[in-house]
């Protein structure tokens, strides 16, 4: 992958994506609440759904993931041969700032989210067959445990081992980016799991039960 002038411009065209804070915007405007100052905290859609319920949740979720999938499309601009090296690597350093947008976001003060939705569309458009089986992990775990961190983090978990032994990628970056992933929903969910230690994490059973209107 070759770094120019318009590989410059799609990866700040990738973090402004990034840095579209759906959780924050939809919040204020129709709510008149930011989410970042209630409930966990959080600019996502778990923290969308625990304070404002799904007619708000649903809302960021899929257009965190359609971030992700955008930034990660910007790759068709490039001009490089699909499913070659370059043009997968591009896809994954494009991911990245995206990530980097939605953790720190310029249009919302830097104070952004977790980005585990945006990093869902990221690797949906990057390698959809892992994800997907990843996603399914991720469903099983929350309904058996309620805790939305435990199922992040064991589906972040699950998608290098797909990568690496179901499918068997030969792609050297691919794989390191599959690691980066799970290593990267550690780091955002250290909180979380200090809290799943001391037994103190809450459950999302708000997820499975409808919001009352406020």
């Amino acid at each position: 992958m070759e770094i120019n002038i318009l590989t410059i411009i799609l990866f700040i065209s990738a973090y402004l994506f990034g840095s579209i804070p759906n959780a924050v915007w939809i919040g204020k405007a129709l709510y008149g609440i930011d989410v970042r100052e209630h409930g966990s905290k959080n600019a996502g859609t778990t923290n969308s759904v625990r304070v404002l319920g799904w007619k708000a949740g649903f809302p960021v979720l899929i257009l965190d993931i359609l971030k992700g999938i955008a930034g990660v499309n910007l790759v068709w601009c490039s001009g490089y041969v699909p499913g070659t090296e370059a043009f997968v690597n591009l896809e994954l350093f494009l991911g990245a700032f995206v990530v980097i947008g939605h953790i720190f976001p310029i249009f919302a003060g830097f104070r952004g989210g977790k980005g585990v939705a945006s990093l869902f569309g990221i690797i949906l458009a990057i390698a959809p067959y892992p994800t997907l089986i990843a996603f399914g992990i991720f469903l099983i775990v929350l309904f058996t445990t309620k805790y939305v961190s435990l199922s992040s983090m064991v589906s972040g978990f699950a998608f290098p081992l797909l990568i690496m032994f179901v499918f068997k990628t030969p792609l050297q970056s691919l794989i390191i980016f599959s690691l980066v992933v799970a290593v990267l929903l550690l780091l955002t969910h250290q909180k979380n799991i200090e809290r799943l230690i001391r037994k103190e994490e809450s459950k999302a059973s708000f997820l499975f039960r409808k919001k009352k209107a406020l």
